[in-house]
């Protein structure tokens, strides 16, 4: 998992890249009332679901929580109807119902984000039950917070998905808070992968801003569960720049320390190699930088011409989205 080839090497560069700048578009969109609802950013976190996405066949499922932007960009769905989901409207991938956390795109294996904390991976076990029964070897992620695994149906997934070798990979996204309840605070267990153990699952950590290491990692699990039709639980220790959702000022956490993690940013420690390893210069950098930029600017506008669907019922322009509550 340690090779890879050049041209592949920029092609997850470009992937991170469009996955920052898509959520700094949403984010714009979202202060000038365009986006309703929450709000949930991946960035920081750009180097898991990118780092996953890349291993997986066009066959395999995946699901996730409720930020679940990223995943989907990451898997290859076209920026614009998403954009146009959270935005209403009805060119949107969920037809403008689901917003920003129900994007769902079944040809892609996207089997959507969910806005109940832990309550997909039930759901991600039944897929994995899915699979064994057809005899295929396709595989399933599930990727949620850390806030979710004192949830009830945490230990339920992982206990039915050991006793009966389901092929699912559960990966823990560590950003250090639930919301905006600290980790320490939350969990009596601080290496969350750990609680595989109490169901005799392999598993794993992994430092979640380093691509290398994400694909390395999840590359075992996934031939585990290719090959073995076993589950594995890994945890990736990673960590959001923005607050848990756009409405979340963030003050459970110092400036200092933010300004700390960002000198780890993934996409920047993935562009560090692609200079000092790959070969590339740092104008071949910025000039993908201003292509992501330039498609995420012609994309940025064409949601605001679909019709909202809520249009009959609201008094807002058509450019809105419903404000929505959970």
């Amino acid at each position: 998992m340690t090779f890879m080839k050049r041209d592949e090497a920029l092609a997850l560069y470009r992937q991170m890249l469009l996955i920052r700048r898509f959520e700094e578009r949403s984010a714009q969109l979202y202060v000038e009332g365009k986006i309703g609802g929450f709000l949930h950013l991946y960035i920081g976190q750009e180097a898991v679901g990118v780092g996953a996405m890349s291993l997986l066949r066009p066959d395999d499922y995946f699901i996730t929580s409720y930020r679940d932007h990223g995943y989907a960009l990451a898997r290859g769905t076209d920026p614009r109807p998403l954009l146009a989901e959270l935005c209403g409207k009805a060119t949107g991938i969920s037809r403008g119902k689901g917003g920003s956390m129900h994007f769902y795109d079944l040809p892609r294996g996207n089997f959507g984000g969910d806005g109940i904390v832990g309550g997909h991976l039930p759901v991600a076990a039944g897929m994995g039950y899915g699979i064994r029964l057809r005899g295929t070897d396709q595989v399933c992620l599930c990727f949620f917070g850390d806030g979710a695994v004192n949830e009830g149906a945490f230990h339920e997934a992982l206990n039915i998905s050991a006793l009966w070798d389901l092929p699912v990979v559960y990966i823990i996204e560590n950003n250090r808070y639930g919301m905006g309840t600290a980790l320490d605070r939350a969990s009596s267990v601080k290496d969350l992968y750990q609680r595989g153990s109490a169901y005799g699952m392999p598993r794993r950590e992994v430092n979640g801003m380093n691509l290398l290491a994400v694909r390395e990692v999840l590359g075992e699990a996934i031939d585990r569960a290719r090959q073995q039709k076993r589950p594995t639980l890994i945890e990736a220790e990673t960590y959001r720049f923005r607050g848990h959702s756009m409405s979340d000022p963030g003050k459970y956490r110092s400036k200092e320390e933010v300004e700390q993690m960002m000198t780890y940013d993934p996409i920047f420690q993935w562009s560090k190699r692609l200079i000092e390893q790959e070969r590339f210069s740092q104008s071949d950098l910025e000039a993908a930088d201003k292509e992501v930029l330039a498609r995420s600017a012609r994309r940025g506008a064409s949601p605001s011409r679909a019709p909202c669907l809520l249009r009959r019922r609201c008094t807002r322009t058509s450019t809105c989205a419903p404000r929505t509550s959970t």
